[in-house]
């Protein structure tokens, strides 16, 4: 089992485009020409990426920042991927993107940021909707509560 673990950490990276785990240049969920190119769900973790995953409502691509603004720890949004987000978005191919930050401090004060940097560039720009409890996070809301915020999410 040592083995194993010492073997994952080795091999395992972050995904050059998403910022997801991956054990390849790209993960799994950015080679899958059967996804829709056109919607960018933002997420804080890639543990965020497998709980919305799990629902199986989502087909779009996923980008994730590597934590949240929190200045109580020294996190500004330089220290978020959020450079990386808008040299995606310079593509064209973008039309919506879909912010899935936690329902707390850190999370809604990330996701007014990046509100900031995203409304200039004229992009369909939404939230995450009803169902997930204030203060709770992404990755340990059950599945049927997930699929449902995510089909309900509203433009901001």
């Amino acid at each position: 089992m040592a083995e194993s673990i010492t073997q994952l950490r080795e091999h395992l990276t972050f995904c050059r485009n998403c910022n997801n785990f991956s054990e390849d240049d790209l993960c799994n969920i950015c080679k899958n020409s059967s996804r829709d190119p056109s919607i960018i769900c933002v997420v804080e973790t890639p543990k965020d990426v497998s709980a919305i995953e799990k629902t199986a409502t989502y087909k779009g691509l996923y980008h994730v920042l590597l934590g949240t603004i929190c200045p109580s720890e020294g996190r500004g949004p330089e220290h978020l991927k959020v450079e990386q987000l808008l040299r995606r978005l310079q593509s064209g191919t973008v039309q919506e993107v879909v912010i899935a930050t936690d329902a707390d401090n850190e999370g809604e004060m990330t996701a007014l940021y990046l509100l900031k940097q995203l409304r200039p560039l004229g992009l369909k720009i939404t939230r995450i909707g009803f169902g997930i409890p204030v203060g709770s996070s992404v990755e340990y809301t059950d599945l049927s509560t997930l699929a449902l915020s995510l089909s309900t999410r509203r433009e901001i």
